[in-house]
């Protein structure tokens, strides 16, 4: 297929290992040993290879590596899975290869490695500028360990770097919270992801919650996301999405994939390994999270029984998703690309939902845009669930 006709496509590869699981995390990860690590590898590399006839028309515009901390790996280990996915897919010459990377994972050397193997974006999981809140979180690293990867990887030529942080920790006031957002700035990363923390069910911070300081209340927990938005918007960060922000030029390209898709479905995203999501066309899976099912399937060479879950989207699917996600983004949706989408007005299918948020405020309308207000961002949960 030509190269100018080609789908675009997001790939994503879960590496679902630690070093030991934070007590806030719900993913898919867990520690395993050296034994384990190399035959989900090998069982990974399998995976990949027998896909690969599947997006012959695409051109990856975008990898990453997630987890878990893919960081754990070995840098050899790492460049074997970028050679695989070289060997059997498409990858544009400039597309942008992200990895989360924890601090006390990786050594100068090692991200010297993963530079030299085209590595060109960095995710580095902070989380917290104090030391008390990365313990009370079960964090393996201190803001010391952190700064150092942060150097390492400016050593090593990375100049696009993310920063993860975490704001609303139990006993975490909004002084700390901004003495957190003051110390990162002063490092002028490209990116800043900050989320407020989700205390999901089945995690040991929701299990034994009475046992840790009190969360911030709900005034807090806003006062700290209205504080987020004034301190990086003063600094040169646009918040291009509800929990992420960039320097111009740097907003991640593989997370819109995911926001916009719905869009003009012109990028598809596919995920390997243990538990990892994909959406192709309307079509949507999930791999097995069961580790010897993911094992035992990858060497027998069924691939397609990896996949559970699936679900093809009506066209009543697509569109709630359609603005489900573009919503998410500050921009907005358009109502032209709606209707180029779907051959429909989007007051046609939406005019209530969008009325009645416009009358409170939490949505506007600027000529064909439609976007969530600072107000209806605070409550986007509720205002995007009525799309539904």
């Amino acid at each position: 297929m030509n190269k100018k006709n080609s789908m675009k496509l997001g790939i994503y590869v879960h590496i679902p290992f630690c070093v030991r699981k934070c007590v806030y995390c719900d993913f898919l990860s867990a520690p395993a040993g050296n034994d384990m690590r190399q035959a989900y590898l090998e069982a990974l590399k399998k995976e990949l290879a027998c896909e690969a006839e599947n997006y012959r028309g695409y051109e990856a515009d975008t990898v990453f590596f997630g987890g878990g901390t893919p960081s754990l790996l070995e840098a050899r280990e790492l460049t074997d899975c970028l050679e695989q996915l070289r060997t059997h897919y498409r990858i544009a010459r400039d597309a942008e290869m992200t990895l989360e990377v924890n601090p006390k994972t990786v050594t100068q050397e090692k991200l010297v490695q993963l530079r030299a193997a085209g590595i060109n974006r960095l995710s580095i999981g902070l989380q917290s500028a104090e030391d008390e809140e990365l313990r009370l979180l079960g964090r393996i690293h201190t803001y010391a360990d952190f700064l150092q990867t942060y150097e390492w990887a400016r050593a090593a030529g990375f100049d696009n770097i993310n920063i993860d942080l975490i704001s609303g920790i139990p006993g975490q006031t909004t002084a700390a919270w901004q003495e957190t957002l003051e110390k990162v700035l002063r490092l002028r990363p490209e990116h800043i992801s900050a989320y407020s923390l989700i205390v999901e069910e089945g995690t040991p911070l929701y299990e034994h919650l009475e046992e840790y300081p009190k969360l911030p209340d709900e005034e807090c927990d806003r006062q700290m996301y209205r504080e987020t938005k004034q301190l990086l918007e003063e600094q040169g960060y646009e918040r291009y999405e509800i929990s992420n922000y960039a320097r111009e030029g740097f907003a991640c390209r593989h997370n819109r994939i995911y926001w916009q898709r719905g869009r003009h479905h012109t990028s598809d995203y596919v995920g390997f390994g243990l538990g990892a999501t994909s959406m192709v066309g309307c079509l949507r899976w999930k791999n097995t999270a069961d580790m010897k099912r993911y094992l035992s399937l990858c060497h027998a060479g069924d691939i397609d029984a990896l996949k559970e879950e699936r679900e093809t989207l009506s066209e009543r699917d697509c569109m709630a998703e359609f603005m489900l996600l573009g919503l998410r983004m500050t921009c907005g949706v358009s109502a032209k690309e709606f209707y180029d989408t779907f051959r429909m007005k989007v007051e046609a299918v939406y005019g209530d939902v969008l009325k009645k948020y416009e009358k409170y405020g939490l949505l506007a309308r600027d000529r064909d845009w439609i976007y969530l207000t600072d107000a209806g961002i605070d409550v986007s949960n509720v205002v995007l669930a009525d799309f539904l």
